[in-house]
Parts: structure tokens; C-alpha cells; sequence
């Protein structure tokens, strides 16, 4: 799918606030939410649907051109099927004209765009985990969310209220002014507008594209690096030697005694049990809801730290070194995983990319392998181990003897240096750091063999495009227990 692309001076950022919906107005959010989930829905069930009416045609053995041809999956595509079906369909016929079509162009967006991320993780050509087919969504795990992208969406002069299409005006929990300055000036555009349930609150999110005033850093001279760690939230040590501590603030961890005591207490009351279709007593419910009120507390203490944070960082400092740590391969540590998803390391190093471009700073990021904490700051001598038990770096090679963290904080900070001089990639922003030590990674002595991009033993559904853009047709696999497509 074509990605938009802001106008020349205007970057894309998002407004977001809370809501205080009457009774009325939040049953017409979960209806919308609701529509958005059911044609999601519809259009996995219509595209999948002749993946294995194919497989089962080929099992019969009728030949290749008589197959039922493929359905589409882009986004006219998907539209385009549902506007002649929603009209007979007894799933849609009765009420689909109660919530506006903004409602289901969300569920056929999120559903194209499955697809899309789908057929690219298996051709190999999208970065992250595999993506498995797209699934229906249930009902009772399904995220509440709908985007208005046409209609009456904007920001009321009282700054206390948004109107959304086929919603009306809403009370919002929050002064707007922020962006209802820039709207009344002309800065601002709105895009669209995604309202949200989470943290047991509704939320409405507006994508503006806006105009950022240039903000030049308080030191536009330094190099900042930044060692992210579960003791110290962050280390900071600049190319001046200053270094600073960002002490860890444990959200979750002083949390823990009460979250404890209150999920002894939902534990002892009748919660619901979909087996037997129990439904939970109004003793659990109320409960349940204290409980959550704790995490969703939690969670908004974190996001407003980070943001503290990388804010500071990025507005003091306008070349800053960052590691790219692998949070996904940390948080299957069962001894680490708590301290490291209370600590959001994934969020720091995100926020201070965008943020670095928004202040006309550089980014610079040490690559995964490149051994900060195990190379001495001061001659350069690497260990060969250091135990993560291990707080203290001591030098072998010289009478360094520092923090472990601090010398790794320095490390990163000289790392930006010596790009820029060309001992490691070109330092532009968002420059990636090159590996001195390619020995420092751990490597087996026999490895299972990769398969190649678009191979997947089982798999009866399409997930490459030949040039005419119909799907490849299926192959046996190699284990014969089923099918096996490649362009």
C-alpha cells in the first residue's frame, strides 16, 4: 500500500486525548468498533476461503485452468467486493447502515494490509518476525479501534469537545489547545482520526500533518552515547567525560505488592468460565477493575518517564548513540524479562529516532554485535568475557577500573566519532555503526539449513504474486504433507 508522504516543511505527528462519552456515545464507539472487526472478518473468510477451495480441487484432480481463480486482496478490491454484498448478506443486510462506512474501510484496510505484510514476510522481503496468515478476530480479544479518515472530523473552538462522523460532538477529558492553536493558525491539517479503547478509557487520536518549528539543541557540539540497563534506566556519557545516571524508576516493581494482594482477591471471587458459560459475579467485576486500574497506572507512569527522557536527551545534545539490542531475544529471559518490558527499551531508542528528527539531530546506531561493554574506553583492549554479573569493567591492558555501564555509555559516544572520521559508515543521520569484532558473535558450529524466501512446508495458501500479479500456483512440499508455493 502506497504510503503518504508529508508536504515539503511538514512532518506527520499525532494528537492524542482522552474522552468522556456519555452512555449513547459510547455504545456508537463500540458499534463502530464492532463494524470494523466484522468486515475484517468478512474479508479474511472471502479471500481465504478460495485458497482451500483450490487445494481441494487439486486434490480431485481437475486441471489447472478450470481451478477457481484467485480472489483479490487489495484495498479496491476488498471494497468493492463488500459494497455488493453487504446489501444481501444476512450477516451485514439488517444493520450495516447504522455506523458510518468509515467503520468498515477500517476492518478492509487492517485486512488488506494483513495481506500485504503476509505475502511480503513470506517472499522474504519484510524485516521482523514471520508473519502467519491473517486470522479471523474474536470477539471477545479483538482491540476496539476505528479510523475516520472523510466526514466531519475537527477540534471545537471550546477546546473541550471533537466531533467525529455519525458520533457527533464529544466531551474530551482534556484541554485540546495544543492543537487547536495550530489549527486556528494554519499550521496544522488533520488527516484522520482513530478512536481507541484501551487502558479503560476511550481515546481519539488525530494524524496531523503540522509544520515543527526548528529547534536547535542546547549543545549543538556533543556526542551523547546512551547504554540502556535494568539497574540504571540509561547511562549517559558525553564526548566532554561527563556521565550521568538515569536511575531506573520500577513502575511495575512497586506496583507488584498490591497487584499481588488484588489478584488474590479476583482469584477468590466467581469469575467467568467460558466452558460452562458462568458468568462473573458483580463482586468479581468490581475487583477486576480495581486490579486493573493499578496496571493501567503503571503503564501511563512509564509512557510519561520515557517521554521525559528521551525529550531531555534529545534537547540537550544533537548527535546521540543508541544500541540496537534485540528486546525480543531479552524478553525470552525468563530472569530478565520483567525488568527489561518494565524498563521499555524499545520505546527509548524509537522515541529518540523520531524525536532526532524532529529536532534536526543525528542518530546513530551501534550495531547488535559491537562489544561496548567488554571494550576498555580508554585503550581499546577487548575481553574476551565479561559475565553480566560482572559491574565493574577493569582493564587488563591499563589501570582503567570504572563502571561497567559508564565505560560502555563512553564507547558508544567515541563510536560516533570515529564514523564521521570513516572508520565506520557514513555519518548521516540514522547511520549504522559498523562491527569491529565479527568474532564477538556467537556462532554454532553446525546450523539448520534456512529455507529459502517463499518456502513453507504445509501451507495451502498463496503468499507470492507472479509480474501479472495473480498467485503462484502451489507445490508439493518436500515432506508431502502438503502444499508448498514459490513464484
Amino acid at each position: 500500500m502506497k504510503r503518504f508522504e508529508p508536504r515539503a516543511g511538514f512532518v506527520v505527528q499525532a494528537y492524542r486525548f482522552a474522552l468522556d462519552p456519555n452512555v449513547g456515545q459510547e455504545q456508537g464507539f463500540r458499534s463502530h468498533c464492532g463494524a470494523a472487526r466484522a468486515a475484517f472478518n468478512w474479508a479474511v473468510s472471502w479471500v481465504t476461503a478460495v485458497w482451500w477451495q483450490r487445494r481441494a480441487e487439486q486434490s480431485y484432480g481437475i486441471a489447472e485452468e478450470q481451478l477457481t481463480p484467485w480472489r483479490p486482496d487489495s484495498l479496491p478490491a476488498l471494497r468493492k467486493a463488500f459494497n455488493e454484498v453487504k446489501h444481501t448478506d444476512p450477516r451485514f443486510a439488517g444493520w450495516w447502515a447504522d455506523n458510518s462506512k468509515e467503520a468498515y474501510s477500517t476492518g478492509l484496510a487492517n485486512a488488506a494490509a494483513a495481506f500485504d505484510n503476509y505475502r511480503k514476510s513470506k517472499q522474504g522481503v519484510r524485516a521482523g518476525r514471520r508473519m502467519g496468515r491473517p486470522r479471523r478476530k474474536s470477539k471477545r480479544g479483538a482491540r476496539l479501534s476505528c479510523r475516520f479518515t472523510t466526514g466531519a472530523i475537527r477540534v471545537e473552538a471550546d477546546r473541550r469537545h471533537v466531533t467525529l462522523p455519525r458520533l457527533g460532538t464529544i466531551r474530551t477529558h482534556e484541554n485540546t489547545r495544543k492543537l487547536q492553536r495550530r489549527l486556528a493558525a494554519g499550521t496544522a491539517r488533520i488527516l484522520s482520526a482513530t478512536v481507541t479503547f484501551a487502558r479503560g478509557r476511550w481515546f481519539v487520536s488525530f494524524q496531523v500533518e503540522v509544520i515543527r518549528d526548528a529547534r536547535t539543541p542546547a549543545r549543538t557540539d556533543t556526542v551523547v552515547g546512551v547504554d540502556l540497563g535494568v539497574k540504571h534506566l540509561a547511562v549517559l556519557a558525553d564526548n566532554t567525560g561527563k556521565i550521568t545516571y538515569v536511575p531506573n524508576p520500577g513502575h511495575y516493581d512497586n506496583a507488584l505488592a498490591r497487584l499481588r494482594r488484588l489478584s488474590r482477591r479476583v482469584s477468590r471471587r466467581q469469575g467467568p468460565d467460558r466452558r460452562t458459560g458462568r458468568t462473573p459475579s458483580r463482586r468479581w467485576v468490581k475487583a477486576d477493575a480495581e486490579r486493573n486500574r493499578v496496571h493501567h497506572r503503571v503503564a501511563n507512569l512509564r509512557t510519561d518517564a520515557l517521554h521525559k527522557l528521551t525529550t531531555k536527551i534529545r534537547a540537550e545534545h544533537h548527535t546521540v548513540v543508541v544500541e540496537d539490542l534485540n528486546v525480543a531475544g531479552m524478553l525470552s529471559n525468563r530472569r530478565l524479562a520483567r525488568k527489561v518490558a518494565d524498563a521499555g527499551f524499545g520505546q527509548i531508542r524509537r522515541q529518540i529516532e523520531y524525536k532526532g528528527q524532529w529536532s534536526g539531530g543525528a542518530t546513530v546506531k551501534a550495531d547488535r554485535w559491537y562489544p561496548s561493554s567488554k571494550t576498555c574506553s580508554d585503550c581499546g583492549a577487548v575481553k574476551a568475557k565479561l559475565p553480566l554479573h560482572v559491574r565493574v569493567f577493569n582493564c587488563e591492558q591499563c589501570p582503567l577500573v570504572m563502571d561497567r555501564d559508564a565505560n560502555a555509555a563512553r564507547n558508544l559516544a567515541a563510536l560516533a566519532a570515529a564514523v564521521k572520521t570513516g572508520t565506520g559508515v557514513a555519518g548521516d543521520q540514522d547511520a549504522q555503526a559498523s562491527n569491529p569484532r565479527g568474532a564477538d558473535r556467537q556462532t554454532r558450529a553446525t546450523t539448520r539449513p534456512r529455507k529459502r524466501p517463499g518456502e513453507r512446508a504445509g501451507g495451502a495458501t498463496p503468499h507470492q504474486r507472479t509480474e501479472t500479479g495473480i498467485f503462484a500456483e502451489p507445490k508439493r512440499s518436500r515432506s508431502g504433507d502438503g502444499m508448498n508455493l514459490s513464484g
